[in-house]
């Protein structure tokens, strides 16, 4: 069939031809279509203060210590507390056999009667003596010798006095009371053993453990930031009574509320800290001597201070923290920040931002700067770092921001 193939031919020509027109019409039809926007979600951030706290390792202490010694010798005849137990100052411990100081204690009350019987007839002489000596019966010699008998004589008695005394306290002695109130620890000694005074095995400690000391090491590099940002006026200290909280061994939180004793005035050469102690009140006396504790100082408030999610924090090549910000042109903007330090699951940025800026927290991947975007406002929970959507479709607000409370309960921050 020879005269159909010029048909073929030419319909194999216009093919490509009628392609290419298709394709450009739809092309055009594309590029007419608006483009979409890819969705981010932002989350409003606003000032708040921050209260900047310290974290650091420490020990519990008892607040008094006595170590319980005799002050004379003998045999301990009985024990009059439960190892480990409770006691009350002034209560009695132990008690070492009277019998030679009780005899010495009479004897010195029997010196003392005889040393005041002589008394009497002395003053009785001397008065004699005076009358006569008006009469010149007697000479001035015999009445100075009376007199200076009736002074001996009283002389006696206060000798007498202070020997009675010294064998009143020996036997005193021999009753060993508690000097302080507190946990009374083991015992050194048992019924039937010889004490001597003064030696230098204690027979027990006495610790007293409510309140207790909690000695914590802070560096001395920090106290220097801390003190130069209170001077600079970029944190606000809290008052005298700073508090501190506890972490115990076992991660909780103890429920008492201690407060800064003293600061040590010396720095460690060796290790270039500062020793802190803090006062806890312990009545339930769970915390021991000795036990390991993490103490949170509150050191002051810094105020205007903005709290960044930290999932929208990244880092660029330079190792700056960045962050992506919608404008109020729909449009992204990427920024360097000045982070701080940490607070929970967020960032504080003491540079670079402003107050109701919207900051990028999910999303932020699949958008480059100068993008326009379409942005859903949110919250992120601080506890747990979860987004949450914002009520009303509002941005959070500062009560809302890091899930922190307002100025009077501010975000704590811990500075390591």
């Amino acid at each position: 069939m020879p005269h159909l193939r010029p048909s073929l031919i030419a319909a194999c020509l216009l093919a490509p031809l009628l392609l290419a027109a298709c394709n450009e019409k739809q092309q055009d039809k594309a590029a007419g279509a608006p483009a979409v926007k890819p969705e981010v979600s932002v989350m409003a951030l606003h000032p708040t203060s921050v209260a900047i706290t310290a974290t650091l390792p420490g020990r519990t202490a008892a607040s008094l210590i006595a170590e319980v010694r005799p002050q004379v010798g003998g045999i301990i005849r009985q024990r009059n507390f439960q190892e480990g137990g409770t006691v009350k100052q002034g209560e009695v411990l132990y008690e070492i056999d009277p019998a030679t100081y009780q005899a010495a204690y009479d004897s010195a009350e029997a010196a003392l009667a005889k040393a005041e019987g002589a008394i009497p007839s002395a003053q009785a002489k001397v008065d004699r003596y005076k009358g006569l000596s008006q009469r010149d019966a007697v000479s001035q010699q015999d009445l100075d010798t009376a007199q200076a008998a009736l002074v001996q004589a009283q002389a006696d008695v206060a000798s007498a006095k202070a020997a009675l005394e010294s064998a009143r306290i020996n036997l005193d002695y021999t009753h060993i009371r508690a000097p302080i109130g507190g946990r009374v620890g083991a015992s050194t000694v048992t019924v039937g053993a010889l004490v001597t005074a003064d030696q230098t095995t204690a027979l027990t400690t006495i610790r007293q453990i409510d309140p207790i000391n909690v000695d914590v090491i802070q560096s001395s590099v920090n106290l220097l930031k801390l003190r130069r940002s209170i001077d600079e006026g970029r944190l606000k200290t809290t008052g005298a009574n700073v508090q501190v909280r506890l972490t115990l061994e076992d991660g909780s939180q103890y429920k008492e509320t201690g407060r800064i004793e003293f600061l040590d005035a010396v720095v460690q050469e060796t290790t270039g800290t500062v020793r802190v102690r803090a006062e806890f009140p312990n009545p339930d006396q769970l915390l021991l001597p000795g036990v390991y504790v993490r103490a949170t100082i509150q050191e002051g408030v810094r105020p205007n201070s903005f709290l960044v999610p930290q999932r929208a924090v990244t880092r660029n090549a330079k190792g700056e923290a960045t962050a992506k910000f919608v404008g109020g042109n729909g449009k992204v903007e990427e920024r360097v920040l000045k982070v701080d330090r940490s607070v929970g699951n967020s960032w504080l940025v003491s540079e670079g931002i402003k107050d109701d800026e919207r900051v990028v927290v999910e999303g932020a991947q699949r958008v480059r700067a100068g993008q326009e975007v379409t942005a859903t406002p949110v919250i992120v929970n601080d506890a747990t770092g979860e987004l949450e959507q914002a009520q009303d479709g509002a941005a959070a607000a500062p009560d809302k921001q890091a899930s922190a409370p307002a100025a009077a309960s501010a975000p704590t921050v811990a500075s390591k």
